[in-house]
């Protein structure tokens, strides 16, 4: 089985973390975000992996130096120009040449949906789309999806206000498709899934849902992307985990609590760290404090970041505090 998975956002609400690598790359406890979507997809049988990419490969390629992870060939489609998120589907379908049921997901999003599972519900359904659909608190931020008793999707409510509707269900960004769906996508042309070709299908009455209460996360928020590194840390999915790296340099003066602390970092004497992480190769200096951020450069000594994103390459200079910021700005 064939897997599509779309990587060729632009990262723009991780910015900047996201200024010199692709959001998919960033790490959950030390592995980035790819890795651990091509593992469920390896699980749930699929055999080839298409990135569809809007740039360059190489930073994946590092991810996939031999073509391959777990026993799943990995692929590359570079668009030659941003084709939306249906156009990005059909060119690297395309391009692998899927003549069958496929996969499709999204880069950025963490879950724990058995993808076997959704699968085979597709299967059962008959359907030519099945999208998986979690429940979500307040919808009126998405589109909310209707569905039938049997699962045969009704309509779509984009951010719907009060009394709109009774779902709160939304697309959980994974799906399961037939090849005729492509017929539905001219080549090399900007079409998106969620607006144009679900609709269609809605039409056709051929597009079901598939609702399930798995985790489910969608990590292209910093206060997300936060909460996946601490969720695996603390147990939330599966069993607690190490989170200092073995290459770190942590002190044994400092105090760490639950946080993640990446390769090649290194934690000074007096620095607090706190429900935070560090990518690799950042620093925390003697007596810093690092309270629910994510760092990627470093923290000099003193200095205090609370609630914040310190990007590669930024310095929080020494003795000052910071609150509810993205250092460097994004631009």
């Amino acid at each position: 089985m064939f897997a599509v998975v779309l990587v060729g956002g632009f990262g723009t609400r991780l910015r900047p973390l996201t200024n010199d690598i692709p959001k998919p790359m960033l790490p959950v406890l030390h592995r980035p975000m790819i890795v651990w979507l091509v593992e469920q997809l390896a699980e749930a049988g699929v055999s080839d992996v298409v990135l569809a990419l809007g740039f360059k490969p190489e930073p994946f390629q590092q991810a996939f130096p031999d073509g391959s992870y777990g026993g799943v060939r990995v692929h590359y489609a570079v668009e030659p120009e941003p084709l939306d998120t249906a156009g990005a589907i059909a060119f690297a379908a395309r391009a692998i040449g899927v003549d069958d049921t496929f996969v499709v997901a999204n880069g950025d999003i963490i879950t724990d949906l058995p993808i076997a599972e959704l699968v085979a519900a597709h299967r059962e359904f008959g359907a030519e789309a099945t999208i998986h659909l979690t429940s979500v608190a307040d919808p009126s931020a998405f589109g909310v999806v209707e569905i039938e008793p049997g699962g045969l999707v009704r309509r779509f409510v984009e951010k719907p206000s009060p009394g709109d509707t009774q779902s709160s269900l939304i697309s959980a960004g994974t799906y399961v498709l037939e090849p005729s769906v492509l017929d539905d996508i001219e080549p090399h042309t900007r079409v998106s899934v969620e607006r144009t070709v679900f609709p269609r299908l809605v039409g056709r009455g051929s597009l079901f849902g598939y609702p399930t209460d798995h985790y489910w996360l969608d990590a292209g928020r910093p206060d997300e992307f936060l909460r996946a590194n601490l969720d695996v840390l603390r147990g939330v999915r599966g069993s607690p985990a190490k989170g200092i790296h073995h290459t770190a340099t942590v002190d044994d003066g400092s105090i760490i609590v639950e946080s993640v602390i990446g390769p090649n970092t290194q934690v000074a004497a007096g620095a607090r760290v706190i429900e935070s992480v560090l990518l690799a190769d950042a620093r925390v200096d003697e007596g810093a404090c690092v309270e629910r951020s994510v760092i990627a450069g470093t923290v000099a000594a003193d200095a205090s970041v609370t609630d914040s994103v310190i990007g590669r390459g930024y310095t929080v200079p020494f003795g000052t505090h910071v609150s509810r910021v993205r250092l460097p700005a994004p631009e």
